[in-house]
């Protein structure tokens, strides 16, 4: 029976593998037609303000080195609450 909990928590903790990098780099306006058309990941953040969630979801994927790694520049220098979910999901997800 211990086994078979260890089993089970271990398991919940698997992510889903990482993609290889490209052979040859991306252009930028490919990169933003591919994110535009790409599901968001989604993550249960109830409760914060809606550019904190874009932010903390910008950083942690960033972090993962997932398709939907995205730094928002413009957004990073006007909007605070962008900026700290950014570096809050930064932070948090490169630790994973």
């Amino acid at each position: 029976m211990r086994k078979l909990i260890v089993v089970l928590a271990l398991a919940g903790c698997a992510g889903p593998p990482i993609a290889p990098p490209p052979d040859k780099p991306e252009a930028p306006a490919a990169a933003q037609a591919r994110r535009e058309q790409a599901a968001r990941p989604t993550y249960n953040l109830t409760g914060y303000p809606p550019a904190v969630r874009d932010g903390y979801i910008d950083g942690c994927e960033t972090a993962k080195k997932t398709s939907y790694a995205r730094k928002d520049a413009a957004r990073m220098k006007g909007d605070g609450q962008y900026e700290m979910g950014w570096n809050d999901g930064f932070s948090i997800c490169s630790r994973r």
